[in-house]
């Protein structure tokens, strides 16, 4: 969760005549901090990575978007310093697979230029266009088609919103891509996604893996304005020569679908097979469960998608501001702090419950299990006697217990892991690993790789299955993908205080909900 301010690069390791004759795939990461390019062999190895931030805006209390192009120039900018770092020919790079934030809504017009900023998953202005689709579709009809029920969150309320509020914009729309597609179709010239990510547009007959015609005619989407849809590891699409030649590389590198973000990363970590879970905690946090049917929350507290495995779906609790919540802290807090080391020593002086004090990381409103717009952060319980170390602990265990909501409605629809895995930029503090475990009660274990390239390295493995270097995914991560020695086992008495916490954390937001919305709505 370190901050970076410009391009970083990373050489781990050298190659003898031997090695250079292996295959090398490209891994992307496009989260919305910035995007991580990673090179993997064939075995799963870590060569070199780079990294590039771009900039969010927020022209709006509870808006988020972004610049399309920005995404694409800091894409070049990160393959071409990986080609030119690795100590590897750079026609072995075969191929490539791109992770992405989830969620959000691309649009173009005829000529394939965007035609506004970005409107990104974390945004939270589509809570009166959301119940106009409902209303529109039907709310039972959304949730049997797209195993969802009406979010503002997903991708379908944000094309809505724009028909409704910038109908001129909506007019010249000729396609929609997510994110992650929006810097294929730059790199390839091809429009495509594929499962996982479109799952999540509310636009996908989710059980069968296609664009549902009945919500595209619902919400005014003509035919082609979507994207074809694939399978993750299928090829689709090689690197334009002008690309190609920018990168250093050759233009038969083949592009496969790639996964969002959450689902490359149950990929990178192996949970690929049901009884299989994982944490990742980025600027979001997300509880994921393998399924091999698309199960359902009948109470639709936590989404139910599809996964990159053919076949199979997940099930994924969502809280919007996870990692953000500790990097806002941080920045406001610990500004020196860029690699999180103080912040760990406080909360480590701070007792469990942080003196009797929680916080409820709502900063960008709750999606998991609230999917309240009007959600705000809040610290419950502050007294004389605090200093910043509680705070701070309370904001890490106050994300780990809205973590923990979406454990628990998995255990009561029957899925009950017995080890979580954790990945993402939270995974590296030992301190949040511990809480991790002693909150879910439940042993967490890492991948024996850089755990926060999970999702790096769960798209290479996507365009590893793509080219038929190995013959499906599961085999894929069964042989590259492995934990580590250590596990954090959860302490007893630990446990035990922390669910007596966590009964109280969730007597918070009914308490507060109806302040929260009068608090957004108020003018002044």
């Amino acid at each position: 969760m370190a901050r970076y301010s410009s391009t970083i690069l990373c050489r781990l390791s050298f190659y003898g005549e031997e090695e250079k004759k292996m295959k090398y795939f490209l891994g992307l990461d496009l989260g919305t901090g910035g995007i991580k390019s990673v090179l993997f062999d064939q075995n799963g190895k870590e060569i070199t990575f780079a990294l590039q931030e771009y900039p969010l805006y927020q022209p709006y209390n509870g808006w988020a978007e972004q610049e399309p192009e920005d995404w694409y120039n800091a894409a070049v900018a990160t393959i071409r310093k990986v080609v030119k770092q690795a100590d590897v020919p750079a026609e072995a790079i075969i191929g490539i697979g791109i992770a992405g934030q989830m969620m959000g809504a691309v649009l173009l017009d005829g000529n394939g230029e965007p035609l506004r900023k970005a409107i990104l998953w974390n945004d939270q202005r589509t809570g009166e266009a959301t119940k106009a689709m409902a209303e529109r579709v039907g709310a039972d009809r959304m949730l049997k088609v797209t195993c969802n029920p009406p979010r503002e969150g997903l991708t379908a309320a944000k094309i809505f919103w724009v028909e409704q509020n910038e109908p001129e914009v909506f007019a010249q729309t000729a396609h929609i891509l997510l994110p992650k597609d929006y810097v294929r179709y730059r790199l390839t010239g091809e429009f495509a996604t594929e499962v996982s990510d479109a799952s999540a547009t509310q636009l996908l007959d989710t059980p069968g893996r296609c664009w549902s015609d009945e919500m595209m005619a619902a919400l005014d989407i003509a035919p082609g304005m979507l994207p074809k849809v694939y399978e993750s590891y299928q090829i689709t699409g090689t690197l334009r020569p002008e690309v190609a030649r920018a990168v250093g590389l050759s233009e038969k590198v083949v592009v496969v679908g790639g996964a969002g973000d959450n689902a490359a990363a149950s990929v990178g970590t192996g949970v690929v097979a049901a009884g299989r879970a994982m944490t990742t905690i980025g600027t979001s946090g997300v509880v994921f469960a393998f399924t091999n049917r698309p199960a359902l929350d009948p109470k639709g507290r936590v989404y139910t998608f599809c996964t990159a495995v053919p076949d199979a779906w997940h099930m994924m609790g969502l809280v919007n501001s996870a990692g953000l919540s500790l990097k806002w802290w941080r920045n406001g807090f610990y500004p020196d702090d860029e690699d999180y080391l103080q912040i760990d020593k406080e909360i480590a002086k701070s007792p469990i419950g942080a003196n009797h004090l929680i916080y409820n990381p709502y900063l960008m409103g709750e999606a998991s299990p609230y999917w309240d717009v009007n959600a705000r952060g809040s610290f419950v319980g502050l007294s004389a006697i605090q200093t910043r170390k509680d705070l701070t602990r309370a904001v890490m265990e106050g994300i780990t217990f809205a973590l923990k909501e979406s454990m628990d409605i998995y255990r009561e629809i029957g899925v009950d892991p017995k080890v979580m895995r954790m990945c993402g930029g939270g995974s590296k503090a030992p301190i949040w690993r511990q809480m991790m475990a002693d909150i879910y009660n439940i042993p967490v274990a890492l991948p024996a790789g850089v755990s926060e390239n999970s999702a790096a390295l769960g798209a290479a493995i996507l365009a590893m299955v793509g080219t038929g270097t190995y013959s499906d995914v599961p085999t894929a991560c069964d042989q590259i993908v492995s934990l580590r020695d250590e596990q954090y086992l959860p302490n007893s008495d630990a446990s035990a205080k922390y669910e007596k916490l966590a009964k109280i954390y969730r007597k918070v937001y009914p308490a507060l909900q109806d302040i929260y919305r009068d608090l957004r709505n108020l003018e002044l």
